[in-house]
Order: structure tokens, then C-alpha cells, then sequence
């Protein structure tokens, strides 16, 4: 054992000695009113050493002495009282053997109970004040220091009250907490660590003005998102920095420390719950398979890879175009995961030789098609690159997984395959379809997944936001009524690979999005939350609406309809009737056409096509199309609203 542990041990029990030992004189003193007869008196150094000897042969028996006591709290307590009882009930049961054998022993019955009351009393105080000494907690609460600022805690429950006693424990802290806030009636205008707490949510405004409050924190990690989303936007209307507490699951592993209280993310104010994922129903189609990503080095199809690994399939093969990004999630797996066998294949899927040769080696039996073209601008000045990599690529890599007998094929699609008004969108309805298709005949069970813009992703608007904001703005949006669903790119992955466990073949998965943001507000929360004023400190720009672009997304035509799955997050959409074989004729058209060497009339007769493949498609010129989509907005966003409120009732 440690010297200096050995050294410690020795100081604890001779300081409780002195303790037991005046607990035993000042028992016998309050038994005789401070006057000890005799032959007690005589008695006394032998009931002194017999009390002393039983208590701490019996505190060491319940390691009272490998016990942290900086730390100590009731846990602690209730160990004290334990140890001293024990050592009470042994010290009767000898005082009762010698009085049978020893002539002239007598020790008054009141004395045990005395001495255990005191003995309770003087440990204890000895371990909680020697805890708040070295919590410093006096020294701490007498000023605030000129780097700290003066924090608001929103919650007053035991991550509020724990981060509290941090703070104001830790001078070093640029935090330092002066009152709380909590809507329990029964908290209000009391103490906690104390700090008062001045009122519920309806009181933040008015305390951050009272109070002069520079940070507001936080603190309700067992909140729901939805309430914590609330609360936040109570807060970002403030002056205040907002800063934000971690998960729940934290504090129960016993993680949290000062340095995990971060700033708020955007993702923090859209209100989404964690997903629950069905582990058993996932890890029976992922475990033990051969699994093939497309588009593995994107953000979706890099995230699948992360979150599939933990199920153990028998093979992981990564493939995409780009060989950095393939290369930069090999390494980050194989760090990860060293026990999940990868495989790394450099190939674009519009490429239908290297596709065959890939399913004939590897036989896939679950396929993730991520692999897609998604800027919406971009694939308006480049249809024939959509067409090759949305409709073509995915036809190649369907057909593959029909033919090598794949289990389950899953396709990325979106929202703004949703009656379309971009080349992007329509070339994903076509690879929806393409789906549907196979999934009517192939014993492959093909499903797509549909769902909306993810925060953090190559083509998010987050990160060009955040980049006008450190160049000091302004802030570009197209138009200030643009709306769009988001999610973050885990729970949308999450789901996806539950969806693919939920699938029976020729479904659409429709991801719940919660609800939608609109795009100004969601440029004015990133400004406040930069430490920034709206139009004061960072200007925000409308530029107009680009090509293809729509001011809203829906998640399913109106002939689709909607119906609930096992899942609460997701819903399936009914597949659609419409003919193989002109879908096929067409899909063939469109794949020569985009092949032509002739620009002009090939993008005319691209659009051409799509729209006979897909009569939704709304191509028209950008300036009727604006005038018309700010009209209907309201109309089509009440609809979607009402079709998932149906269905979650």
C-alpha cells in the first residue's frame, strides 16, 4: 500500500480516536451531571479504550479509511451510521459478557446510546467539514472574479445544482452562477447551493435584465428536445450567450465535467428526440452480411458506414468516386472498428461493367445506394450528369442487386423528389420509381427512404451561413419565405437502417421531420447564437429563387397517401400504379440522350422526357414558377401538416 495512503489511514483513525474517546467522557458526563462518581470513575479509561477499540477494529471492517471524503455525501452518511452502530451493538454485547464474569463492573445502560449519538455527530461533522474545506465552498461564493460572467442556470434540478457547486467551486471557470431558473412552483423563491431561484421560463427575459446576466446555461439534460427547444428559443431572444449542458446518459456514466458545457448548435433548437433504433430487428438483416455502401465517402453514406459497423456485418465495402473521402473514412473505421473486415472499391456506378464486377466478387446481400448527385443549381445547369448518376447509376446498381440476389436494397432518395421542380428532384422520383419497380417482381426486398435537407452535410446551408458570418456577412437567402425540413445526419441514418428492417419491398420510407424551419429565422438563430444582432451586427441578403429550387418540400404526392409502420418515426407512402414498360422505354431514352454529344438539344429533350416519366414534374420558367409556389405555400404546408397528424393520432 502508498506510503502517503498508509500515512493518511493512520491520521483518520488516531483523529477518530480523540472523537470516540470525548464522546465516551462527555456521555458520562451528561449521564451524572458533570460529576462522575465513583466507582465509574475508575471505570472510565477501561470503557474509554473498549468503546475506542470495538468502533475502529469495526470502522475498518466497513473501510471507513479508503473512503474519499472530499467527495462525501447521505452515501457517506449512511456508511458513518452503519459502522457506528455495529461497533454500539458489539461494545453491549462485551459489556454484557464482562459484567457476568467481572466483579464490581458496572457501566450505566444510557452510556452506548450517548456515546453512539456523539460518536454519529463527531465523525460526521469531522467528514463533511473537512469536504468543505477542501471544496473551498466559503472561499468561493465571496466575490465573483473580474474573467467570470454573470450565468443564469436554467434548471434547478441535480444537473442545475451540480454544475452550480462546479462553478462556484472553480474560480478558473469563465462562469459564475448567480440564480436560477425553474417552472416547479414548489422551487420558487428558495435556495439551491445558494442561489435563488427567481421564477419559471415566463421570468428569463426579466431576470437577464435584473440580474445583468452575460451567459445564460442550460441545465436539463432528462428534458425532452422538444422542451429544451422551447426554452431555447425563449433564450435566444435575449442578450445573453446560451450554453447548454450534455446528455442525460452523461451524467449517469459519470462523463460530465465543466469542459463538456458547449455552446448551443442549431440542432439543439429544431426540438428532435433521440431515435429509438430496433437493435434485434436491425442487427437480423445487417449481422453477419456482406454490406455494400455507395457514396460511402459523403456525409450520409460515411455516417451509414459508422453506424452499421457496430452490428458486425461480415464484410463492409466501401465505395464511392472520390478517393480522399474514401480513404478518409477507411482510416477513421478501421480505428474504430479494427475488427470489422472493409473493403475499399474506387468506382462510379454509372459505370455498369465495374458495377457487375464488383456483385459478382462480393455478392452483397444489403445494399445502401447513396451514391447521388444532390445540389439542386448545379444539376439545373447539368441535367445530363443527373440523369447518368441518379437515374442511371441507381438502375445500375438495382438491376446488380436483382440479379447477385441481394436481400435488401435501400435507396437514398428525398423530398424534393416530391412533385419536382428541379432536374435533381425528378431524377430521384425516377430512381424511386426504378425502385418501386424491381420491388414488384424481384425477391430483393427494394425500398427507398424520402426525407429532407441534413444539417451538417456537404450542401447543408450551415456551413455556407456560418462562413458569411466569420467574414462578417451579410447573410444570404434566397427568399424570406423559404422553408425546408431538416434532421441531423445520425438520426436520419438511424432511421434509415431501421427502414431497411422494416421492409417487405417496393415501400417509400417517409422519415418523420418534425417541423419545418424557415430558412430566415434559421439565419437569424445562427447570427444570435455566433454572438451576433440580426440586421444590426450581420446583414441578411435575399438574392431570389434559383433554378429548380422550391420555397417548400413536401414529403408525399397526393396519391401516395400515408400510413404508420412499427416505427414512430417513420411512415411508408403506397406504392404507385404506373407501367414498367414505359418507364423502362423512357429511362432507356433518357440514358442515350444524356449520352449525345449535342448540349443544346440534349438538355431540351432531357427535360422532355423526365416530364413524361414523371407528370408532376413542374418545369416552367423561373419567374412563373416563383409567383406560383409563394401562392400555394400555405395551402400545401397545411396539407402536409394535416396527413402526418392524421396518421400520429
Amino acid at each position: 500500500m502508498n506510503v502517503k495512503i498508509r500515512q493518511r489511514m493512520l491520521v483518520l483513525a488516531i483523529l477518530d480516536g480523540v472523537i470516540i474517546a470525548s464522546a465516551v467522557v462527555l456521555a458520562y458526563l451528561l449521564r451524572f451531571d458533570f460529576q462522575i462518581v465513583s466507582p465509574y470513575v475508575e471505570l472510565l479509561p477501561y470503557i474509554i479504550w473498549l468503546y475506542m477499540g470495538c468502533t475502529l477494529l469495526t470502522y475498518r471492517f466497513w473501510n471507513m479509511y479508503r473512503r474519499v471524503w472530499q467527495y462525501a455525501s447521505l452515501r457517506e452518511l449512511m456508511a458513518i451510521l452503519k459502522a457506528t452502530t455495529t461497533a454500539a451493538v458489539v461494545f453491549v454485547l462485551l459489556d454484557f459478557i464482562i459484567d457476568l464474569f467481572v466483579p464490581g463492573y458496572i457501566v450505566p445502560r444510557s452510556i452506548a446510546m450517548m456515546a453512539w449519538a456523539f460518536t454519529v455527530l463527531g465523525v460526521g461533522g469531522s467528514r463533511f467539514a473537512w469536504r468543505m474545506f477542501r471544496d473551498s465552498y466559503f472561499e468561493a461564493r465571496l466575490k465573483i472574479q473580474p474573467h467570470q460572467q454573470r450565468t443564469l442556470i436554467i434548471g434547478a434540478g441535480y444537473a442545475g445544482a451540480l454544475v452550480a457547486k462546479e462553478l462556484l467551486r472553480k474560480q478558473e471557470s469563465d462562469l459564475y452562477p448567480v440564480a436560477f431558473i425553474d417552472d416547479d412552483a414548489m422551487k420558487l423563491r428558495r435556495e439551491i447551493m445558494g442561489l435563488p431561484v427567481v421564477g419559471g421560463r415566463d421570468k428569463i427575459h426579466e431576470a437577464v435584465e435584473d440580474l445583468h446576466i452575460g451567459t445564460i446555461l442550460v441545465a436539463m439534460p432528462s428534458m425532452s428536445k422538444a422542451e429544451v427547444a422551447k426554452v431555447l428559443d425563449i433564450c435566444k431572444t435575449t442578450r445573453a450567450n446560451i450554453r447548454i449542458l450534455p446528455a442525460v446518459s452523461d451524467f449517469v456514466t459519470g462523463k460530465v465535467s465543466m469542459g463538456k458545457i458547449r455552446e448551443v448548435r442549431v440542432e439543439d433548437l429544431l426540438g428532435r428526440d433521440p431515435v429509438n433504433v430496433d437493435l434485434e430487428g436491425v442487427a437480423n438483416y445487417v449481422s453477419d452480411q456482406v454490406v455494400l455502401v455507395t457514396g460511402a465517402g459523403g456525409s450520409i453514406g460515411s455516417e451509414l458506414c459508422r453506424q452499421i459497423s457496430p452490428f458486425r456485418p461480415s464484410r463492409l465495402i466501401l465505395l464511392g468516386h472520390g478517393e480522399n473521402s474514401i480513404y478518409e473514412i477507411e482510416l477513421e473505421l478501421r480505428g474504430l472498428f479494427p475488427d470489422v473486415p472493409l473493403e475499399t472499391i474506387i468506382a462510379d456506378v454509372q459505370d455498369r461493367n465495374r458495377m457487375e464486377e464488383v456483385f459478382d466478387h462480393y455478392r452483397p446481400a444489403v445494399v445502401f445506394h447513396a451514391a447521388a448527385h444532390k445540389h439542386v443549381p448545379l444539376m439545373e445547369r447539368n441535367p445530363a450528369e443527373a440523369v447518368r448518376n441518379n437515374v442511371q447509376g441507381t438502375r445500375n446498381v438495382a438491376e446488380c442487386a436483382h440479379r447477385y440476389h441481394a436481400s435488401h436494397f435501400v435507396l437514398i432518395s428525398s423530398d424534393k423528389a416530391v412533385n419536382p421542380t428541379s432536374v435533381m428532384g425528378v431524377t430521384k422520383r425516377v430512381a424511386e420509381m426504378i425502385v418501386q419497380g424491381l420491388g414488384r417482381t424481384s425477391k430483393t426486398k427494394f425500398v427507398a427512404v424520402r426525407f429532407g435537407n441534413v444539417l451538417g452535410s456537404r450542401g447543408s446551408v450551415i456551413p455556407v451561413f456560418k462562413r458569411q458570418i466569420a467574414a462578417g456577412g451579410p447573410v444570404t437567402i434566397t427568399h424570406p419565405d423559404m422553408v425546408r425540413y431538416f434532421m441531423t445526419i445520425p438520426e436520419a441514418v438511424q432511421l434509415v437502417i431501421q427502414a431497411g428492417a422494416l421492409a417487405q419491398g417496393g415501400e417509400i420510407f417517409i422519415l418523420d421531420m418534425g417541423e419545418p424551419v424557415k430558412i430566415m429565422n434559421l439565419a437569424r438563430d445562427l447570427i444570435r447564437l455566433s454572438g451576433f444582432d440580426p440586421d444590426k451586427d450581420i446583414r441578411i441578403v435575399c438574392t431570389g429563387i434559383r433554378p429548380g429550387e422550391k420555397l417548400f418540400e413536401e414529403i408525399l404526392t397526393n396519391e401516395e397517401g400515408i400510413t404508420a409502420t412499427m416505427h414512430n418515426r417513420i411512415f411508408v407512402g403506397q406504392p404507385l400504379d404506373f407501367s414498367l414498360d414505359e418507364l423502362h422505354r423512357i429511362v432507356q431514352r433518357l440514358e442515350m440522350t444524356a449520352n449525345q454529344p449535342e448540349i443544346a438539344r440534349r438538355e431540351l429533350r432531357i427535360r422532355e422526357l423526365l416530364l413524361q416519366a414523371v407528370p408532376t414534374y413542374q418545369w416552367a420558367p423561373e419567374e412563373n414558377k416563383a409567383s406560383a409556389q409563394v401562392a400555394a405555400l400555405e395551402i400545401k404546408k397545411s396539407l402536409n401538416e394535416v396527413a402526418v397528424a392524421a396518421i400520429k393520432e
